[in-house]
């Protein structure tokens, strides 16, 4: 079976999303479940803080905001990857600037 650069760069396209959308999903799952169960029916005294902050704002968003940032840095830096697209993109003119007559 034969395939075309469209086709490698469709799959790599699709695997990203996937991994983008499970990165997401976890992290999700994560702040809106800690922050349900450790933010919610919770008395002033029993509130701890970290960094200021109290202890389920901490752990609950900014922690996994943290991670959610150096995910990003990981994935835009070492797991997506540069698909060519062939002759015909690589020898176009993508400056945007109109081609000259003379």
């Amino acid at each position: 079976m034969h395939t075309t650069p469209a086709d490698k760069s469709l799959r790599h396209a699709r695997r990203e999303a996937l991994v983008v959308f499970a990165i997401w999903f976890v992290a999700m799952i994560y702040t809106v479940g800690y922050c349900y169960w450790f933010g919610y029916d919770r008395t002033v005294a029993s509130l701890t803080f970290v960094a200021g902050l109290p202890d389920w704002i901490f752990w609950g968003v900014v922690t996994p905001w943290i991670v959610c940032s150096i995910l990003s840095a990981w994935f835009s830096f070492y797991y997506m990857s540069d698909d060519d697209f062939g002759p015909a993109l690589r020898d176009a003119d993508l400056s945007g600037e109109a081609p000259s007559d003379a």
